[in-house]
């Protein structure tokens, strides 16, 4: 792990901060991760979770997810019970949450049994879990990816709008349901105790199913990180074969992208990863032959 000290410091600022004002224990915190948000182990099996900032929003509808699938009795990450969640520090949103169990990434049938039984739960009304945005914070990352020529970052804005015009245009498939919102396997996850639970609900809204699906038909035909017959035991166990759909390639594009520009956005942080977003624009460009591409998992 790749980490400036001043930038993890304030984490631990922060996260002190914010335990004092919800009384919990913060003494010896373990960094667990630093990317896209930052995880703590605290003592008692909690685990905070520090945003990026200017998210305040998303962490209190993700605490607000966890618990209505709670209550719905589907298997999740559960926020940490009797603590008014989450608290903002410095622009910065933190929130508890139960440590899991020992655990792996979900395989492609359990990440279709927990698809299934989310898009088949009613539409929540105690609270607005917003619409799907598959381009939320795209144009921040294009912007801040620092390690890019300003040619290649004026690509990722006319791909970035064609995307969207697209999208608009999607046409008929699936009706709408609660989604995960960023449903790859690494999100999905077995349990020792034999459980399989849906991490990572800040995503989680209203939209086509056609969406949470294409993240496995993308592992399965851009990445070739599972066999074809995994994804066609995915789409048996599930009941609908995405790529079979005629918004499918949009979809998959959209997925693509984003992957880059997160790739662009940890590149401008750790310019190590430079080659991996070159070589991924490479790849969306036409540069790099047919699907599947082999690429480098980023932090």
């Amino acid at each position: 792990m790749t980490l400036a000290p001043h930038a993890e410091a304030q984490a631990r600022a922060v996260l002190a901060a914010a335990c004092r004002t919800a009384g919990i224990d913060a003494e010896g915190a373990e960094l667990m991760r630093f990317g896209e948000n930052a995880l703590y182990r605290l003592p008692g099996g909690i685990i905070a979770r520090i945003a990026r900032a200017g998210q305040a929003a998303a962490a209190a509808r993700e605490v607000q997810v966890a618990r209505w699938l709670e209550a719905h009795h589907v298997p999740a990450v559960q926020a940490l019970p009797k603590v008014d969640q989450p608290v903002e520090m410095e622009g910065r949103a933190v929130s508890w949450w139960l440590e899991l169990p020992p655990h792996r990434n979900g395989t492609a049938l359990q990440v279709a049994a927990a698809l299934r039984r989310l898009h088949d739960l009613p539409i929540p009304t105690s609270f607005d879990i917003g619409r799907l945005d598959p381009f939320v914070r795209l144009a921040e990352r294009i912007d801040q990816a620092a390690t890019l020529s300003e040619q290649d970052r004026a690509w990722m804005r006319e791909r970035l709008s064609e995307l969207r015009s697209r999208w608009a245009t999607l046409p008929s498939g699936l009706p709408n349901a609660v989604v995960h919102g960023d449903a790859w396997i690494g999100n999905v996850v077995g349990t020792s105790d034999g459980r399989v639970i849906l991490l990572d609900l800040e995503r989680c809204s209203i939209g086509p199913p056609e969406w949470d699906l294409t993240s496995t038909a993308v592992k399965a035909h851009t990445l070739a990180g599972i066999s074809i017959e995994d994804y066609r035991e995915f789409c048996a166990s599930y009941g609908h074969d995405v790529t079979a759909w005629a918004g499918f390639e949009t979809l998959r594009d959209i997925r693509e992208f984003r992957m880059t520009c997160m790739a662009a956005q940890v590149a401008g942080e750790n310019p190590d990863r430079h080659p991996e977003i070159m070589h991924r624009l490479a790849c969306l460009r036409g540069q790099r032959g047919p699907r599947p591409w082999v690429w480098v998992a980023v932090p």
